[in-house]
C-alpha cells in the first residue's frame, strides 16, 4: 500500500531527512521517502498496517522535528499554489528583520559609543536577526532535538558573545540568515522551475451539449463527451478528432519543436496545444488516466525513487553532524587540559568554527535537486525518467539490448515478394495467405491482408473462415471451405510436416501450406528508422560497446539488420518467452555495478522491460502499457532519444559529484584551518550557507539545459 502526504511548511532539508529516517523505522512501514522539493512524504506500507495508528505516529515524528509543519493527506489537497504566497510574505518579513538588524549592527561600529551602548546595539541587532533561530533551538532542545542548524548556530553565536567577540557573534548570525534567505530563494526558484515544466495541467474543458458550450473542470468530463478546442488552447483530455483540423504543438509531451497536423480521425493527447484551428474532439479517456495525468504523476513523484548517491548522502549526513559536534567538544576541552600554553577562550573559539561548519544542508538540498533537475531536463526533451535511481543506473550501462520491430525498424510491413510453389499462382498464394491472416492483429498479418486489398481488390469470403488458431512464435492455422491453411515461419511448416523449400534471401518470410501441400512464400520487409544507425554510432561514442538485438524474425533477416547497424550480437527466431531467457544470460555476463538496458515497444515486451536493470519503452506516446512497464519512457519513436538520455544522466552525475566534492572539500579545509586557529567564524559561515547557495545554483543549471 502507498500513501502520500503533503508536508505543508517544510523548509528544512536536513529536518526532512530526519523525518524520512524516523518514519521509515515505524512498524508496518516498508519504505518512507521525503521529497523536499515537492514537500511530500510517500509511505510504502505492509497490507496489514494499522493506518490510523501509523498516521498518528507519522504526525508525531514530523512534529518532533518540525512543529510548524502540517501533515495533510494528498487526496485531501487540490493542486494549488503550494504556499508560494505565504512563502513570499515570510521572505518579506525576513528581509525587514535583516535590514533592521543589519542597520543596528552597522551603527554599533561608530566610534563615539560607550562600551555599554555598543554592547546594547550589538545585542539588539543579534536578537532582531537571530531571535527566531534562538526560539526554535530552545523548543527543539525541550523536545530532545539537539543536532540541528538552529542549535548549532545558537551555540556558536552565543559562544562568541561569551568570549566577548560581539561583532563576530552578530555577524555570524546575520550572514547565516542572509545565506538562508538566498538559499530559500534559490530552492524556491528551483521549485518554480520544476512547476513550469509541469505547467501542462489543463484548467478547464469546453464541452458541447446540443450546441451549447459549457466550461467545466477536466475531472467532470466523461468518455464520449464532445470537447471544443479553440486556437491557442491546450488539449485537456485524450480524444479523437471528429471535426476540423489544426497544427498541434506537441513539445510539452515529446520535446519535438515541429508541430504536427491533426485531422478528422486522428488521436490527440492531453497536453498538445492547438495552434491554428477549431477542433471538435470526442473524449477517449477520463482525466485520471489521461496522458497528461500520467506524465504529471510520473515527473512529480520521480523524486520518491532515490539514487544510491542520494541515499548515501542522507546516511552520511546522519552521522556527519554528531561526529563534527563531538570533535568540537573535544577541541574545546582537551587542549586546555593537556597543553600548558593553551587558553580555553582560544580553543573554545576554534570549537565554535566546527559547530558552524557541521550542518550538512549543502549536500542534503543540492544532491536531490541535482537529480530532479536532470529528470526535469529529460522531460523537456520527451524523455520520462521515473526516478533518480534510473537516471544514475544509465550512467553505468554495460549493454543495450534492443527489440527489432517498432524499435529499430518502423514496424510498417510491406509485401515485397510473392513466390508460388507447384501449381499455385501468385494470386492464389496471396488470397490463401490473406484468408489465414485475416483475424490476426499481428503487423505482418495485417500487411498481408492490406497487400491483398491493394493488388486484387476482391472481397474476401471471411464468413467461410473457421477454426482460427494463432500459434505463438509460429504462425496461424485456419479452416477454409474444407481446406486447412497454414501461414507462418519455418517452425510451423516443420510442425505440420510440410515438405517446403526454405527462402534464403532477406526479409521476413511467411511460408504457406494448403491442405498439407506447400503453396509458396511471401516476403515482407520492414524499413529501418532514419536515426537507427546514428543511434548506434552515438552510443558507441558514449563508450557503450555491447549492442544486442532480439527478434522473432529468421536468422537471415536478423543478421542483415545487425550488419546494417554494426551490432555486436543478434539473437533471431525467438519466441516471446525466449527473450527473457536471453536477457538473463546477458545480465549474468555483465560486470558488477554495470547496467543492462532493454529497449522495446513497451506493449509486447513487458516481461523483458521488467527484468532488465533499466527498461526503456520506445514510442510510449499514449501507450498505457509502455508507461506502466518501463523505467524510462521515450515519448517519440526515435531511438536517438536513448543517447540523449545517457547524455543528460552523465551531465547530472557530473553536477552531483561537483556539489559533493565542492561542499565536502570546502568544509574539510575550513575544519582543518579552524582546528589550527587559521579560520574564523566568517569562513565557517561561508562553508555552511555560502557553499549551500553555490551548490543549489549549480544544481539548477540542469533545469536550464
Amino acid at each position: 500500500m502507498v500513501k502520500e502526504f503533503i508536508l505543508e511548511g517544510l523548509n528544512c532539508a536536513n529536518c526532512g531527512a530526519k523525518i524520512e529516517q524516523g518514519v521509515s523505522r515505524l512498524p508496518g512501514v516498508t519504505n518512507a521517502t521525503v521529497n523536499f522539493l515537492n514537500k511530500t512524504l510517500i509511505l510504502e506500507t505492509e497490507e496489514t498496517a494499522n493506518f490510523p495508528e501509523l498516521i498518528r505516529n507519522t504526525e508525531g515524528i514530523v512534529k518532533k522535528y518540525e512543529p510548524e509543519v502540517n501533515v495533510i493527506e494528498k487526496k485531501e489537497v487540490k493542486i494549488k499554489d503550494d504556499g508560494d504566497q505565504n512563502e513570499e510574505e515570510n521572505q518579506k518579513k525576513r528581509l525587514i528583520s535583516l535590514g533592521l538588524g543589519g542597520g543596528l549592527f552597522t551603527l554599533a561600529f561608530l566610534p563615539f559609543w560607550s562600551p555599554g551602548i555598543e554592547f546594547a546595539l550589538f545585542l539588539l541587532s543579534y536578537l532582531i536577526v537571530g531571535g527566531e533561530v534562538l526560539m526554535r533551538a530552545g523548543k527543539n532542545i525541550l523536545r530532545g532535538q539537539v543536532f540541528d542548524e538552529n542549535f548549532l548556530m545558537s551555540i556558536a553565536t552565543l559562544g562568541a558573545f561569551a568570549i566577548r567577540e560581539y561583532p563576530e557573534g552578530v555577524a555570524v548570525m546575520l550572514f547565516y540568515q542572509i545565506g538562508e534567505y538566498f538559499q530559500d530563494r534559490a530552492v524556491g526558484q528551483s521549485r518554480r522551475s520544476i512547476k513550469a515544466l509541469l505547467d501542462i495541467r489543463p484548467e478547464y474543458v469546453n464541452l458541447s451539449f446540443n450546441g451549447v458550450i459549457k466550461r467545466v473542470s477536466p475531472e467532470e468530463a466523461a468518455i464520449g463527451d464532445m470537447m471544443i478546442i479553440k486556437p491557442g488552447e491546450r488539449v485537456p483530455l485524450d480524444g479523437k478528432v471528429l471535426e476540423g483540423q489544426a497544427m498541434m504543438d506537441t513539445s510539452a509531451l515529446t520535446g519535438e519543436s515541429v508541430p504536427r497536423r491533426a485531422k478528422i480521425g486522428d488521436d490527440v493527447l492531453s497536453g498538445f496545444i492547438n495552434k491554428d484551428g477549431l477542433l471538435t474532439v470526442q473524449v477517449a479517456k477520463v482525466y485520471g488516466v489521461s496522458t497528461i495525468a500520467k506524465i504529471l504523476d510520473l515527473v512529480q513523484n520521480a523524486g520518491s525513487k532515490k539514487a544510491p548517491t542520494e541515499k548515501f548522502i542522507t546516511k552520511f549526513a546522519h552521522y556527519y553532524t554528531p561526529a563534527v559536534v563531538l570533535v568540537a567538544v573535544l577541541l574545546a576541552i582537551l587542549p586546555p587540559l593537556l597543553i600548558e600554553s593553551a587558553t580555553f577562550s582560544d580553543w573554545f573559539y576554534r570549537a565554535l568554527v566546527f559547530l558552524v561548519v557541521s550542518c550538512p544542508c549543502a549536500l542534503v538540498i543540492s544532491i536531490p535537486l541535482g537529480f530532479f533537475g536532470g529528470i526535469g531536463a529529460a522531460s523537456k526533451k520527451g524523455i520520462l525518467v521515473k526516478g533518480g535511481n534510473y537516471l544514475e543506473a544509465i550512467n553505468q550501462i554495460d549493454t543495450v539490448v534492443f527489440d527489432k520491430t517498432g524499435t529499430l525498424t518502423k514496424g510498417v510491413f510491406q509485401v515485397t515478394g510473392i513466390h508460388p510453389a507447384g501449381s499455385f499462382t501468385e494470386e492464389e498464394v496471396l488470397e490463401f495467405a490473406a484468408l489465414a491472416e485475416f483475424n490476426s492483429n499481428h503487423p505482418i498479418a495485417q500487411s498481408v491482408v492490406q497487400a491483398y486489398d491493394q493488388r486484387l481488390g476482391n472481397q474476401l469470403h471471411q464468413e467461410n473462415i473457421t477454426g482460427f488458431q494463432e500459434i505463438a512464435g509460429h504462425g496461424v492455422k485456419v479452416q477454409y471451405e474444407g481446406q486447412e491453411i497454414l501461414a507462418g515461419n519455418d517452425k510451423l511448416m516443420k510442425q505440420g510436416r510440410i515438405d517446403f523449400q526454405e527462402w534464403q534471401e532477406g526479409g521476413t518470410v511467411v511460408y504457406l501450406a494448403v491442405s498439407g501441400k506447400f503453396a509458396g512464400t511471401i516476403v515482407i520487409s520492414d524499413e529501418l528508422k532514419e536515426d537507427a544507425k546514428k543511434t548506434m554510432q552515438d552510443l558507441k561514442q558514449l563508450g557503450i560497446n555491447k549492442l544486442v538485438m532480439l527478434t522473432g524474425d529468421n536468422q537471415e533477416t536478423g543478421q542483415r539488420v545487425g550488419r546494417e547497424l554494426s551490432l555486436d550480437r543478434v539473437y533471431a527466431e525467438l519466441l516471446p518467452a525466449d527473450k527473457v531467457g536471453i536477457l538473463e544470460r546477458i545480465i549474468q555476463e555483465k560486470t558488477s555495478k554495470k547496467s543492462v538496458v532493454f529497449v522495446g515497444d513497451g506493449i509486447n515486451d513487458a516481461p523483458v522491460l521488467a527484468r532488465a536493470d533499466v527498461g526503456v519503452a520506445m514510442g510510449g506516446l499514449g501507450s498505457d502499457a509502455a508507461i506502466e512497464a518501463a523505467d524510462i519512457v521515450l515519448m517519440t519513436d526515435e531511438p536517438a532519444k536513448l543517447a540523449e538520455a545517457v547524455g543528460i544522466a552523465r551531465k547530472t552525475r557530473n553536477v552531483v559529484w561537483q556539489n559533493i566534492i565542492f561542499a565536502l572539500g570546502v568544509k574539510l579545509v575550513v575544519l582543518v584551518l579552524g582546528a589550527g586557529g587559521l579560520a574564523t567564524l566568517w569562513e565557517a559561515v561561508f562553508a555552511d550557507v555560502g557553499v549551500a547557495i553555490i551548490a543549489v545554483i549549480n544544481a539548477m543549471r540542469l533545469l536550464k539545459s
